[in-house]
């Protein structure tokens, strides 16, 4: 049992001070978003190049994927893409295998702040499950091509965890570009540029 005193907020750049366990919007800032994104390494930091594959470029390949598998997809529907991964700018990027075995409280405590992300840029706190299950269909497919290209894995293997693509990587405009590594500062700029053509707040 946490002792009364115990700490469940991280301060961010921003100044604000974000409550992990009872997020608020209020306390949500893109620019803390965009920063921890850039330096949170996918795969573990188990990729090629001279750059860590961060999770801020991550899901800007996922929102390019998600707008080529539905190009009606809507501005909304664009930016849960974007965000899908947002939490991780506090949580970190956990592989899959280990989120299965930590279980439901490291679960509840990401969809909680995921929903606090959702309602400080005007999205209902949970997507729709048609648009969510899109999401996850790209995220996959991502995952199957930063894996063949960036972490290792042949394309057989791959396909094993992640399924079978259904764009290949050249059919996505832009592909070489979004599967190279960007530094940080780039996958910060990009992330930021991208939300917002987005928004209009």
């Amino acid at each position: 049992m946490a002792r009364a005193n115990s700490r469940a907020w991280q301060r961010m750049l921003s100044g604000r001070r974000l409550d992990l366990l009872d997020p608020s919007p209020l306390d949500v800032e893109l620019s803390d978003i965009a920063h921890g994104l850039a330096r949170v390494a996918r795969w573990n930091g188990q990729t090629r190049g001279d750059y860590a594959y961060s999770v801020a470029q991550h899901s800007v390949l996922v929102l390019e994927i998600a707008c080529a598998i539905d190009p009606e997809i809507s501005d909304a529907g664009r930016l849960y893409a974007l965000l899908h991964d947002s939490p991780e700018y506090v949580m970190g990027d956990i592989i899959s295998p280990f989120k299965a075995a930590m279980g439901g409280n490291y679960r509840d405590v990401e969809a909680r702040l995921l929903g606090a992300i959702h309602v400080r840029f005007g999205l209902a706190a949970i997507a729709p499950s048609a648009l969510t299950k899109l999401i996850k269909r790209a995220d996959k497919e991502a995952a199957f091509f930063e894996a063949v290209n960036l972490a290792g894995f042949s394309a057989d293997e791959a396909r094993k965890y992640f399924g079978e693509p259904t764009l290949a990587g050249f059919d996505l405009p832009g592909f070489d570009r979004l599967i190279r590594p960007w530094p940080t500062q780039q996958a910060h700029e990009q992330f930021v540029s991208v939300f917002e053509t987005l928004t209009v707040a």
